[in-house]
């Protein structure tokens, strides 16, 4: 049976097409089959789109969906879920499960369990060492053949350059990108927060900047040496900015990302102890926060993504140096794009779209993020003009660690459709 569904009146951003103008679109099956200003044609299904976004669905790069093992924090049908509330179509998951994603068969063991439960599309990242201990590669040209995106040793850094360099050159064999967490655990000693005069005000131990900058100016060093592509995961800091510049400039193939939380919120908001504020990397200061946001408005950071980490109650709910690292994303990320970086003044809708569609897909290597005709109907349907406040309470993830529960924003993605599937309706899941 063919299924037609009709969007009208919408305004349709496709950054990947050069496309921001008022029309109609036509899905027919699993694809878009038609863009005009207007289309009349008969179908089972029409939207109202009218001062609405209708865009890409979002892409993000950086999600722990922590199944397997750890699946009292998430599980791949409640992150996916929580992916689809938050507008976002197809989601990459880091491997630092239990066991670790270091294997092809724990790359299919992920794939099953997506394609049984998942509601968005879901990718799995493998590991670049086995276990993540960082002693021994992990199998990058098997894992790839089962379906790895990229390769990553998220919530660790890879410290032995030697063995990093080698899994760079497996990557441009198989033509898949590194995704690196620039994180020197020497420099960090147990660190908490930002390095400043925040953490001196609170008692709590800081994390100084050049213990990222250590490692994200090591990494470009290989990927230029290497040719492999390289993508830095969460960039935090004025330094790791400027590394990048310089690498563009000499025409690295390095992309990076930026998270939300650290383009809205800076170390002064650990004043609480709210563990909900803390995060690896933490929350830097202001002179950094500006340099993200410039960085992202020249296009130095060219993704946004939410490094999605869930958590139990308990191992938030305790002393803050105890506390667990990380907070959720998926929920919130769209709402303080528009609200931080639109709103703002920093990026246009296109280029807040850009950041979360084409731009992602482009590093992985994935026909996403476009919905020019003939392309996957993946797309999201945004009120960009409405105002609410953040209520973790009616997160669709099990993780309910957000710092930014209460606040009022802009931007709600209304529908959420995945191949054609309408997953989101009116804001509500359909279940």
């Amino acid at each position: 049976m063919i299924l037609k569904i009709l969007i009208k009146n919408g305004r349709i951003i496709n950054p990947a097409a050069d496309m921001d103008k008022k029309g109609d679109l036509l899905i027919v099956d699993d694809k878009v089959a038609k863009i005009a200003d207007k289309i009349e044609e008969e179908a089972d299904k029409v939207i109202d789109a009218e001062g609405k976004w209708v865009t890409p669905g979002f892409i993000d790069l950086h999600v722990h969906l922590r199944d397997p093992g750890f699946e009292y924090k998430e599980t791949i049908e409640t992150g996916s879920r929580a992916a689809a509330m938050g507008g976002f179509t197809t989601v990459c998951c880091m491997p630092n499960t239990n066991p670790v994603t270091d294997s092809e068969i724990m790359v299919e063991y992920i794939k099953m369990r997506a394609e049984r439960d998942a509601v968005v599309n879901v990718l799995p990242i493998g590991a670049i060492t086995k276990g993540q201990a960082g002693e021994e590669l992990a199998e990058i040209g098997k894992m790839t053949k089962a379906g790895a995106c990229a390769i990553s040793e998220d919530g660790k850094s890879v410290m032995n350059a030697g063995l990093l360099k080698t899994a760079m050159n497996y990557s441009k064999m198989f033509n898949i990108p590194v995704l690196s967490h620039c994180e020197d655990k020497s420099l960090v000693g147990g660190g908490v927060m930002n390095a400043g005069v925040q953490s001196q005000l609170m008692g709590l131990k800081g994390i100084s900047n050049d213990s990222e900058d250590v490692i994200a100016s090591r990494d470009i060093i290989l990927a230029e040496n290497t040719g492999a592509k390289l993508h830095l995961c969460h960039v935090s800091t004025r330094g790791s900015v400027q590394l990048l510049r310089e690498a563009h400039a000499r025409g690295v193939n390095v992309t990076a990302e930026c998270c939300p939380h650290h383009f809205t919120l800076t170390d002064e908001a650990v004043t609480s102890y709210d563990a909900n504020t803390k995060m690896n990397p933490p929350l830097r200061s202001k002179e950094d926060v500006a340099a993200l946001r410039q960085a992202l408005k020249d296009n130095t950071i060219s993704v946004i993504a939410t490094d999605h980490a869930p958590h139990g109650i308990d191992e938030k709910n305790c002393e803050y140096d105890k506390a667990a690292f990380g907070i959720v994303g998926l929920e919130t990320a769209l709402a303080l794009g528009v609200t931080t970086l639109v709103e703002g003044g920093y990026l246009t809708p296109s280029q807040l779209i850009a950041k979360m569609t084409i731009n992602p897909a482009n590093v992985i290597g994935i026909d996403k993020g476009d919905i020019s005709e003939g392309k996957t109907a993946d797309i999201a349907i945004v009120d960009a003009d409405t105002t609410y406040k953040i209520d973790a309470s009616k997160f669709e993830s099990k993780g309910r660690n957000t710092p930014f529960d209460g606040w009022e924003v802009k931007g709600k993605a209304l529908y959420t459709i995945v191949g054609g599937k309408i997953v989101v309706e009116e804001g509500v899941l359909n279940k």
